[in-house]
């Protein structure tokens, strides 16, 4: 762990971590400013609220399912510091138009009219901003550093990642939107400065066409990376993987605010504690395996991770609100009995989450030729959206079924299971 550390006074790595910690920071106190602040303000029942995070959820994945492809193609043909830079640009003006939506919603004008569509439109930019830098941030890493530094160097950026989305996320909870709505423009611009300091990582390969054509590309980018055993098990396993946390993602608003009466406080403090634990599983497993890409520990940490989401369920089930019906603000949700139980079993899910997947994104771009880790990265992105988008239609189509949130936990703790089977095949297939 100490010789990953080390990698953050180097110039090869930092200013790449910094600028993924700051984008990654934005993403989350945007995303879930406009979120919290609807949930809590705009829309009174459940089915409301699980629809629209649902939708969010589903607006700012859906550009990772269409331009993956394209992303990967430029990644691999291009400089990938040069996109770096021209993407962080984009970043800026993106965020200026999110924080106007932000602005507008705040002061109560034509919220469902203007308000809502220009935040999403925002959020869906933002999607593609991310789709853009994704594949840069895993496959910039194998040509940058050298092999033995390539999964600690991705388990920091993970570990810095989600503690960027746990800072974001608590935030979001805490501060007004209209803050809000500066802070993300100000990140912005830092994000932009930090990128320029990115080292060039120029192709690897023969500059060859780009194909435009996202179906079609896209088809050929999966099917030419799938048909590959080792790869083809991966990312089904990461794919179900982020099935899972989508759904779980959704869940949390309507969740805390319906089932445990508690304010939007509760509701970050939950997303951050999520963060924190795919932090810890990060830093954790790197321990375990000593630098040693492996998916040896995959199916035990997935087991760990649907034990945790039933022992969450049942919390929930026994939780027992306040009879005056007010919101409980975030000290009262601590002072509740069963706020440290619930509280740690959530850590729990995050925590083996965070021990399944590090390794599984340290494997795609270590078994595979540096010049194909980007679209190897992009094919990952395009199956792991679809995924993700069809958790989301899943959560809205239970909602509108009746089913209720707690009861939703039942079933993605089912999912743990092929997850397991998945994990363990690519196990044997391997290791």
């Amino acid at each position: 762990m100490q010789a990953s550390l080390r990698l953050l006074n180097k110039r090869r790595f930092l200013p790449l971590f910094i600028t993924q910690l700051l984008g990654a920071f934005n993403d989350n106190l945007f995303k879930n400013a406009m979120v919290l602040f609807v949930v809590y303000t705009v829309y009174n029942d459940e089915k409301s609220e699980t629809w629209f995070s649902a939708l969010a959820t589903g607006v700012f994945i859906l550009p990772f399912f269409l331009m993956s492809a394209l992303s990967g193609q430029l990644a691999d043909q291009r400089d990938k510091a040069a996109i770096i830079r021209i993407v962080k640009a984009a970043e800026i003006v993106i965020m200026a138009v999110g924080a106007a939506g932000l602005a507008l919603i705040w002061s109560g004008i034509a919220v469902h009219l203007l308000a809502i569509p220009l935040l999403l439109v925002a959020l869906f930019a933002m999607g593609v901003h991310s789709t853009f830098f994704g594949p840069i941030k895993y496959a910039i890493l194998p040509q940058h550093l050298h092999d033995e530094e390539v999964l600690g160097g991705t388990g920091l950026v993970e570990a810095g990642t989600y503690i960027a989305i746990l800072a974001g996320t608590i935030l979001a909870g805490i501060i007004p939107v209209q803050a809000a709505a500066v802070c993300i423009i100000l990140t912005a611009v830092i994000g932009w400065l930090a990128g320029r300091n990115v080292p060039t990582a120029p192709s690897l390969l023969e500059r060859q066409p780009i194909d435009f054509h996202i179906i079609r590309s896209s088809i050929a980018l999966v099917r030419g990376t799938m048909h590959i055993r080792r790869l083809y098990l991966a990312i089904m396993a990461i794919s179900f993987f982020w099935a899972v946390g989508t759904v779980l993602f959704i869940q949390f608003p309507p969740l805390v605010k319906n089932v445990l009466s508690a304010d939007k406080s509760v509701a970050s403090l939950f997303l951050g504690i999520f963060s924190i634990g795919i932090a810890i599983g990060s830093v954790a497993i790197n321990r375990l395996l000593s630098g040693h890409v492996s998916a040896r520990y995959a199916p035990a940490s997935v087991i760990g991770m649907g034990i945790s989401i039933v022992a969450f369920h049942i919390v929930c089930d026994l939780w027992m609100a306040g009879s005056d019906g007010k919101m409980l603000s975030l000290a009262g949700f601590l002072y509740h009995p069963l706020a440290i139980p619930l509280s740690l079993c959530l850590l729990c899910v995050a925590t083996f989450g965070g021990m399944f997947v590090v390794p599984l994104y340290a494997f795609l771009t270590t078994t595979v030729e540096k010049c194909e880790a980007a679209r190897t990265v992009a094919a990952n992105n395009i199956v792991n959206s679809g995924a993700m988008v069809l958790g989301s239609l899943l959560t809205i189509s239970l909602s509108i079924a009746g089913l209720s949130v707690v009861n939703q936990l039942l079933l993605v703790a089912a999912l743990c299971l092929p997850c397991a089977w998945i994990a363990w095949t690519l196990h044997k297939a391997c290791d």
